[in-house]
């Protein structure tokens, strides 16, 4: 396969997940704040950190009302992680790979993109931000059980199973931290009613209430931080997205267990060690947003190290003759 065809199905698969995840973020968001009117609310800064946008969008907008907010997040172009500008570039992408993907793929994105691209233009667009999350999530779904149905489970299907799982283990990673430190400054709000507010509404925003229930039943923030970074069977935990895409990343290196070619793949089965052997009591020990910003960093180290293998002719030499990818 060509570095670009590679290149584009990946980053394809994770600007779709970006949009969605994106949408889910502003949905809680927004059921959080029902009845709190358009004025400033404390809960809607929060999610621009949670974006990493903060710097972009006080040059933009200042302050951080909720129309404020779902304007830059949902349909600013000059936002490049707006669900918007995502589903754009998500669609160039498929477009430059036309060849690779399916007619039903490609119909897909192009409806997402039409529906998103309708919703901007639309003078009501700040009043229905909840249904129009909720279409955005439906039409991410679509396209991947559409993927999943039509394409062949080869190289390319691979890459973008890889790119989606490390954009959700990201941004499920992300919404965690923020839940913990920043919608919760007042130790005397953890364990109250609105702690368990707050906690299932961070389920429904990864759609993980009904399993959780299935598995913990009551909701305390310990299980929660459990269920979504550790949990091995759930496919928006931390933990679920790294094993399988480190499935993926094997499949198109052929790489047999417990060895590695390139330094991506070193990198995916040293995370994938630190995972299987942590207990939730010690990243709580350890310091939720210290273990979680290790884990961004070092989720961002084997992007960086998958664009060299795979995409670009980076400075990375491969560590020994012998593990050349052949």
């Amino acid at each position: 396969m060509l570095s670009r065809v590679a290149d584009s199905l990946y980053w394809m698969s994770r600007y779709v997940e970006r949009a969605e995840n994106v949408a889910r973020f502003i949905d809680v968001n927004y059921n959080l704040t029902l009845g709190e009117g358009d004025g400033l609310s404390g809960q809607w800064a929060p999610l621009v950190d949670t974006t990493g946008d903060h710097e972009d969008f006080k040059k933009l907008y200042g302050e951080a009302s909720r129309d404020n907010v779902v304007q830059f997040l949902a349909f600013d172009e000059r936002n490049p992680n707006s669900i918007l500008s995502c589903v754009s570039r998500a669609r160039e992408s498929a477009r430059s790979v036309r060849e690779t993907i399916t007619s039903d793929m490609w119909e897909a994105l192009n409806k997402f993109y039409l529906m998103v691209r309708s919703a901007a233009r639309s003078p009501n667009r700040l009043a229905g931000a909840y249904a129009f999350c909720d279409a955005v999530r439906v039409a991410s779904h679509t396209l991947i059980g559409i993927t999943y149905t039509t394409m062949s489970h080869g190289e390319a299907w691979h890459f973008l199973r890889m790119g989606r799982l490390i954009e959700r283990a990201d941004k499920t990673s992300r919404i965690v931290d923020v839940q913990y430190y920043l919608l919760l400054p007042s130790p005397d709000d953890v364990g109250s009613s609105l702690d368990v507010v707050r906690w299932s509404a961070l389920l429904r925003s990864t759609s993980a209430l009904s399993m959780y229930r299935r598995v913990h039943g009551q909701i305390t923030p310990n299980r929660v931080a459990d269920f979504l970074i550790l949990d091995r069977d759930f496919p928006r935990a931390m933990r679920f997205c790294v094993l399988r895409a480190q499935n993926s990343l094997d499949e198109i290196t052929g790489a047999r267990s417990g060895t590695f070619r390139r330094r991506s793949e070193q990198l995916f089965g040293r995370m994938r060690a630190v995972l299987d052997y942590t207990a939730i009591e010690d990243v709580i020990a350890r310091g939720m947003h210290e273990y979680i910003d290790e884990f961004q960093t070092r989720l961002n180290e084997i992007g960086a190290a998958i664009q060299a293998d795979f995409f670009t002719q980076g400075d990375l030499e491969p560590l020994a003759q012998s593990q050349r990818q052949s």
